[in-house]
């Protein structure tokens, strides 16, 4: 048993220990938040992604877009084209704040196998 000297520093260190535990907790919590926010985005941005693409994660089956699940597109790919558009696909850069573009870019990217999923 370590000598009474020396509680303060193991107690610190366990303070340490237990923050660091739920520092995951608290990530995956706002994970999962911005996934929600995402899919929300996907369905009811007006006009909403889901009406052009096809997104299994969705329950999209859009006919005039690229079908997501098979294109994977990575967030950066997702960031961009919702910033700048591409062929018939408008900009959103003007509807959407930073923080749906990024919510959007994460669901997309990972809901379509283009991103690892989080542990």
């Amino acid at each position: 048993m370590p000598s009474p000297s020396r509680w303060p520093e193991l107690r610190a260190g366990l303070v340490l220990i237990g923050g660091l535990a739920a520092v995951p907790l608290a990530l995956a919590a706002d994970d999962a938040q911005q996934m929600a926010r995402g899919k929300a985005l996907f369905t009811q941005t007006q006009p909403a992604c889901a009406v052009c693409h096809t997104l299994a994660a969705a329950g999209s089956e859009g006919q005039v877009g690229p079908v997501l699940d098979e294109l994977k597109p990575d967030a950066e790919r997702v960031r961009k084209v919702l910033r700048a558009g591409l062929g018939a696909m408008p900009s959103f850069a003007d509807k959407l704040s930073a923080a749906d573009i990024e919510a959007l870019a994460v669901f997309v990217s990972r809901a379509s196998g283009g991103a690892p999923r989080s542990p």
